[in-house]
């Protein structure tokens, strides 16, 4: 792949998560500077790739799940944990509301959980012993991707079926990333599950992150979610 296709991926993965939309040439050409053709050359490559795909006839385009994982593996750490006002402001946020609680493990995860529904506008998920916390239902089926009852389904199948999944497989890494296909359980549901693990007085592994649609911000959810696991394994 070329340093601009990647770019262009990029582009149209960060502009569908904006406007929850296919991403067209015209607006890409804008963006890059180049003619409308261009950018339909390089798009028609991305989607021999396998990364992006034309929803409909004369359609924009929108990332598959292949191209979301390229673009989630490209992030560098530098990308996902460098400064940046906005998360840095969202991490001070979490912080606030959350370190009042340090000897109150259940308030803290239930305070952190919140925070991170309010920043990210997903639902937002927690163990707490053998309780799985959740918050923010409402945002997950106001997203226009679930409001199609096939997708609705598959992913209150994935919410019946997480918490003795992580019990059963307890991802193992600082950060999960599940997109789409991914998630062994609401396969066909089109969300994306990222979570963080982390040591609790419940657990040493314990788990906290959010659920929401494969059109997302990732950079910023994942930095906060992995911030938001290492500040709770460290007031706890």
């Amino acid at each position: 792949m070329t340093e601009r296709q990647r770019l262009i991926l990029a582009a149209i993965i960060e502009q569908h998560a904006e406007i929850a939309a296919p991403v067209g040439s015209v607006t890409l050409a804008k963006l890059f500077g180049v003619s409308s053709a261009t950018i339909r050359s390089e798009m028609a490559k991305l989607e021999e790739m396998g990364l992006i795909v034309q929803p409909h006839t004369s359609a924009g385009r929108v990332p598959t799940d292949a191209g979301y994982r390229f673009y989630v593996n490209s992030l560098t750490e530098a990308q996902e944990t460098g400064e940046s006002p906005l998360i840095d402001r969202g991490a001070r946020a979490i912080e606030a509301r959350v370190t009042p609680y340090g000897d109150r493990a259940d308030r803290a995860i239930r305070s952190a959980v919140d925070s991170l529904v309010e920043l990210t506008h997903n639902l937002g998920i927690a163990t707490i012993g053998d309780e799985l916390y959740l918050s923010g239902i409402g945002n997950l089926f106001s997203q226009p991707e679930f409001l199609q009852g096939n997708h609705a389904q598959q992913v209150a199948r994935l919410l019946d079926n997480l918490e003795p999944w992580l019990r059963e497989a307890a991802p193992n890494e600082p950060l999960n990333v599940y997109i789409g296909s991914e998630n062994p359980i609401g396969k066909t549901s089109g969300a994306t599950l990222i979570i963080s693990k982390f040591r609790s007085p419940y657990s040493d592994n314990s788990y906290i992150g959010v659920l929401g649609p494969t059109r997302q911000s990732y950079a910023k959810v994942m930095r906060l979610v992995r911030h938001t696991g290492a500040m709770l394994e460290e007031i706890l």
